[in-house]
């Protein structure tokens, strides 16, 4: 796929997850990204885990891949003014500074933009821009917890939990991108950019809209359901004799197809089951009946036959399982890193049929700050990251 942002320049001041993986969807789309870095050591991710290349974690790898680092100190007047030249021929300017950490440094938004009218500017926080706790840091499993992600999730007796993926982090990172396309088109008619703020507290009550506006509108709050969903039945996971599926009824004409697979064509006829009103009122009744049918017979034949008859349903896969599938395979998202022993996972999406492709593993501390005319890192800091290889 041909770089649809080829000729974009990104500064990204980011640290271990959002700001980075902000940095990560532009690069990937070609995008020339510039990751600035402390001198001491660079971002925290490098360290987040064992030492997988050169010194660097896994992590780092994946949210850092295709871009250029550059470590400057800008505590000192030196990296300030380094740090302003970038900005003067970059476009975006994304970070995931602590609160005040902007101000203290004079690269606060509205400065920033003042100095630099053309440029995007992207702000990522933990609890958001405004409001009595804007100042306050976080974490993806403090604010799951904060913004109610982790009270839904689960069964009706599990305590509250975190969502294993990093839904927060990596969705305020996407926010942050989708905002700064939406003023670089607005920019194409007005010549100036602007300021995208989001955080990872609004993007976990983007992730809730569903069940926060059923309770703001119906004043209705969510059921828990571990596989299941409040509106159909069935729709949730069952176990056969040997292993769990997931089986899928999104109306009466597919709960009929079940019923017959079943054996039990008479269940469209009872006025229990007959509707998915009725369903919902009579859940208890239905599954006791349908979880000893369920039950009697191996996933692999219920998978074939409910396939074949058109009903929704789908194995419940570990991870090893998901990454070997052969439809998994087909896409294409798992990619080799040119002159790299290492695969990682692309964006989830194609332009015309194509998938961004990944360029180049993350950069080392500070291996670029010579192509931006800036004096080359310390060999004590540059090593500071590289203390054990993997084999």
């Amino acid at each position: 796929m041909q770089p649809v942002l080829r000729g974009l320049r990104v500064v990204e001041l980011g640290q271990v997850l959002a700001a980075p993986f902000a940095g990560a969807i532009f690069a990937d789309l070609g995008a020339e990204v510039i990751k600035i870095e402390r001198t001491d050591g660079g971002d925290d991710a490098r360290r987040m885990g064992q030492a997988f290349r050169q010194g660097d974690s896994l992590i780092f790898q994946v949210f850092n891949r295709g871009k250029q680092s550059v470590a400057l100190d800008l505590k000192t007047n030196e990296g300030r003014e380094a740090l302003e030249r970038l900005l003067a021929g970059a476009d975006v300017l994304v970070h995931n500074l602590r609160p005040g950490v902007t101000q203290a440094l004079g690269i606060a938004g509205p400065s920033v933009c003042e100095r630099h009218p053309r440029l995007v500017y992207c702000e990522i926080s933990a609890f958001g821009a405004v409001g009595p706790m804007r100042m306050r840091p976080g974490y993806e499993p403090l604010v799951q917890a904060f913004g109610g992600v982790s009270a839904i999730n689960g069964g009706p007796d599990d305590p509250p939990m975190r969502a294993g993926a990093s839904l927060c982090d990596q969705g305020s990172g996407m926010w942050a991108v989708i905002g700064a396309l939406a003023l670089l088109q607005r920019r194409q008619h007005t010549g100036r950019g602007g300021i995208v703020a989001t955080s990872l507290l609004e993007a976990a009550m983007g992730w809730n809209a569903q069940k926060v506006d059923a309770l703001v509108n119906e004043g209705r709050q969510p059921d828990r359901h571990r596989s299941g969903h409040p509106g159909f039945v069935p729709y949730e996971a069952f176990d056969a004799s040997d292993a769990p599926l997931l089986i899928c009824c999104g109306n009466d004409r597919l709960f009929a197809k079940l019923a017959q697979e079943l054996g039990r064509p008479q269940w469209t006829g009872d006025e229990r089951f007959a509707t998915n009103r009725a369903r919902l009122a009579n859940k208890a009744e239905l599954f006791a009946e349908l979880v000893p049918l369920l039950q009697a017979r191996a996933r692999a034949e219920w998978l074939d036959r409910l396939e074949r008859a058109g009903v929704p349903c789908a194995p419940i896969h570990s991870l090893p399982e998901a990454v070997a599938h052969p439809q998994v395979e087909a896409l294409g998202i798992l990619q080799q890193l040119p002159d790299e022993a290492m695969r990682l996972t692309a964006l989830p999406f194609t332009v015309d049929g194509q998938r961004p492709a990944l360029e180049t593993a993350a950069p080392h501390l500070g291996e670029h700050n010579a192509q931006y005319g800036l004096p080359p890192l310390a060999a004590t800091h540059r090593t500071s990251t590289t203390t054990k290889e993997t084999p």
